[in-house]
């Protein structure tokens, strides 16, 4: 009745592949884009297992843990469950942090069913003895190999410790890199794999082009597209936090309105921007790769890489922000000289060469004669989300110090 209203008529290929088998409880290793759907493809079945059950006689304990990286992909995971779940019975909240606890609390104590949570509240509150796991019989982690980036794969594995050993498991990335892989055979009994796309690619109805240009000249070129050639909403992506909030300034400056959302703004200001930008109160949305993990805008047709990404699967997650459920996309970046290794990097996952606009006012000078360097793909070279600040090298370090490789420092604040 709950899908009759929202319109729901035909199963996206995620969803046709993933229900049948959680609805047969067996674990799942899902490997999907965002925007494929993914959210209904493990919350409609779980809402189906647990109604057949029927109402509890005493207060409900969690029977349903759902793990996933960023407070605004918890909000909007928690926003579907109350959708798909009108009509039903179980109950259902949200925890994450950067906010007090105690309204989150309030509502674990009046007893739930499902609980979708971000890992720092989630083991604050375990830890605090106001959550159990005890009764979990479907846990699903979410964007796992977001979980990686952003330095949380230490607290995923301290969650799956206090899980019962007799569970089912749902497991969801949009890439695979070895170290998800591994989690997954680690936490995954006899798993069905279910995968929609090819891994680390971008979606065929979004059109993708480069800009070379001087980073100079890039704040110049974006005003530009914005005022005269692009007539709809924009999502604009940077590599730093202060950069976000830079840019806003500056296109403000040309009466170009634009917000920022990343990880040092707070829940409120962060929720405020998204809805401006949903309802077209302003025109831009500035965001960093962690922040907008979890942004679902419906109908969003222009994205913009501002700054190429370090690291490329991170291109195919930014442009994927566009062109979602089969809708066309425009997927726009400029390079400037440092970051040419980059788009090689991106070309390179995503099998093609991403068309170039030649014939622009803000071309980049002395292309040749500056040879990029190899980009660093731990964050250090450039102030990242994760942390970390700009770094000069140090030209009189030992030899010894050279050649020691050291390990990359994940972690971060929860987003």
């Amino acid at each position: 009745m709950a899908l009759d209203k929202l319109g729901y008529q035909q199963p996206t290929p995620i969803q046709e592949q993933a229900i049948p088998h959680v609805l047969n409880h067996k674990d799942l290793l899902g490997c999907a884009q965002t925007g494929t759907g993914k959210t209904a493809a493990f919350a409609i079945p779980i809402l189906q297992v647990l109604d057949a059950k029927g109402p509890s006689r005493q207060r409900p304990r969690i029977k349903s843990l759902i793990l996933t990286p960023t407070r605004e992909l918890a909000i909007q995971i928690d926003e579907s469950f109350a959708e798909y779940g009108e009509f039903l019975h179980l109950k259902h909240t949200v925890i994450f942090g950067g906010v007090s606890q105690v309204p989150q609390v309030h509502q674990l104590q009046k007893g739930i069913d499902i609980l979708i949570a971000t890992p720092g509240r989630l083991l604050d509150l375990i830890q605090q003895k106001i959550i159990s796991l005890a009764d979990i019989e479907i846990f699903v982690l979410d964007e796992a190999d977001r979980m990686l980036d952003m330095g949380f794969i230490h607290d995923v594995r301290k969650v799956i410790k206090l899980l019962p050993a007799k569970r089912q498991t749902l497991f969801f990335s949009a890439t695979m890199p070895k170290v998800i892989q591994e989690l997954a055979d680690t936490i995954l009994t006899n798993p069905v794999k279910v995968s929609v796309t090819p891994e680390s690619t971008t979606a065929e109805t979004i059109k993708q082009s480069l800009y070379y240009v001087d980073r100079s000249s890039k704040y110049q070129l974006l005003a530009d597209l914005l005022l005269n050639e692009i007539d709809d909403s924009v999502l604009v992506f940077t590599r730093t936090k202060h950069g976000a909030d830079k840019l806003v300034k500056i296109l403000h400056k040309r009466n170009i309105t634009a917000m920022a959302i990343h990880g040092n703004k707070s829940q409120n200001a962060r929720q405020q921007a998204l809805s401006r930008f949903k309802d077209k109160s302003i025109k831009v949305l500035i965001a960093t790769d962690i922040a907008a993990r979890g942004i679902d805008i419906d109908l969003l047709k222009y994205v913009i890489n501002y700054e190429i990404p370090n690291i490329p699967e991170s291109y195919v997650h930014r442009i994927g922000r566009g062109g979602r459920a089969g809708a066309d996309g425009v997927a726009i970046s400029f390079c400037d000289i440092d970051e040419m290794d980059y788009v090689k990097d991106i070309q390179k996952i995503i099998g093609m060469k991403i068309p170039v606009v030649e014939d622009h006012n803000y071309p980049m000078k002395n292309m040749e004669k500056k040879a990029p360097e190899k980009p660093v793909r731990n964050g250090r070279k450039h102030q990242t989300e994760a942390g970390g600040g700009d770094r000069k090298p140090k030209s009189q370090a030992p030899a010894m110090a050279k050649k020691r490789k050291k390990k990359p420092d994940l972690r971060s604040k929860e987003a």
